[in-house]
C-alpha cells in the first residue's frame, strides 16, 4: 500500500493502498491487492457429499498445505466458517466483511457431480473467519484482506506501507494507527499524520503515529 504523511499548510496528498489477503494459519503474510477487495488466497476443492452448494454461508473447511476441503462444521477437522460466498472474480465482485481473517478462492472445477447437477462448481471466493482465535482479520489483528479502523501499519519503503500487528508482537513494531474513517481526507483530525484509502462508504483512513 503506497502511503504519504500529511503536509504542512492543509496540503493533503493521497494515500494509494495496496491491501493485503493471505490465508492465515498462525502468521500474518502480506500481498499487494487492490483496496478494499480480496487478493490473493489458497485453492478450495470439493469433496463429494458435503452440502447442497460448495462452501456455502455457514459452512465450515479444514486447514490444508496446498488445498482448502469442505467438512462439516462439527468435525474435529473444522477451522474455519464461512462467512459469506461470492460467485466469480474478487476483482468484480463485492469485499469480503470487514472482519474477515482470509480469503479462499475457488477454481472452476467439472466434477461428476455438484450442488446443481450441470457438472460444474463455478469459480468464485468465500470470506472466512476462524473458528478460534487468532483472528487476524479483527481490528489490530495484523491481517486480513482488508485494511480498517484500528488495523496497524508500517513502513515497508518506496513510499509503501503494510499492516502489522498492533500488540508489537508481527514480523515488524507498528508506526501507525487508523484511528477513522472519514468519506475525504478533509475530514480528518488535524492530528493525522498518514492516509490511509479503504475503500467503501469511507474510503479514507485516518492514522496516527502509535
Amino acid at each position: 500500500m503506497r502511503a504519504r504523511p500529511a503536509l504542512p499548510g492543509g496540503l493533503l496528498t493521497a494515500v494509494l493502498t495496496l491491501l493485503s489477503a493471505a490465508v492465515v494459519s498462525g502468521c500474518s503474510q502480506q500481498s499487494g491487492g487492490q483496496a478494499g477487495q480480496p487478493t490473493q488466497g489458497t485453492t478450495s476443492t470439493r469433496p463429494s457429499g458435503y452440502g447442497a452448494v460448495f462452501l456455502a454461508v455457514d459452512e465450515c473447511s479444514s486447514f490444508g498445505t496446498t488445498s482448502f476441503t469442505e467438512v462439516p462444521c462439527t468435525s474435529e477437522r473444522a477451522a474455519a466458517r464461512v462467512i459469506a460466498r461470492y460467485d466469480g472474480k474478487p476483482s468484480d465482485g463485492p469485499a469480503c466483511p470487514a472482519t474477515t481473517d482470509f480469503v479462499l478462492h475457488i477454481s472452476e472445477t467439472r466434477p461428476a457431480s455438484d450442488e446443481d447437477g450441470d457438472g460444474a462448481v463455478p469459480r468464485g471466493y468465500a470470506c472466512m473467519r476462524n473458528l478460534e482465535p487468532p483472528h487476524p482479520g479483527d481490528p489490530g489483528g495484523g491481517g486480513g484482506p482488508r485494511t480498517i479502523v484500528g488495523d496497524c501499519v508500517y513502513g515497508a519503503g518506496r513510499g509503501e506501507v503494510r499492516e502489522t500487528s498492533c500488540d508489537g508482537k508481527g514480523r515488524k513494531p507498528p508506526e501507525y494507527r487508523v484511528t477513522s474513517a472519514v468519506p475525504k481526507r478533509s475530514d480528518c483530525p488535524r492530528s493525522t499524520a498518514l492516509y490511509v484509502q479503504l475503500g467503501g462508504p469511507t474510503p479514507v483512513g485516518c492514522a496516527r503515529p502509535v
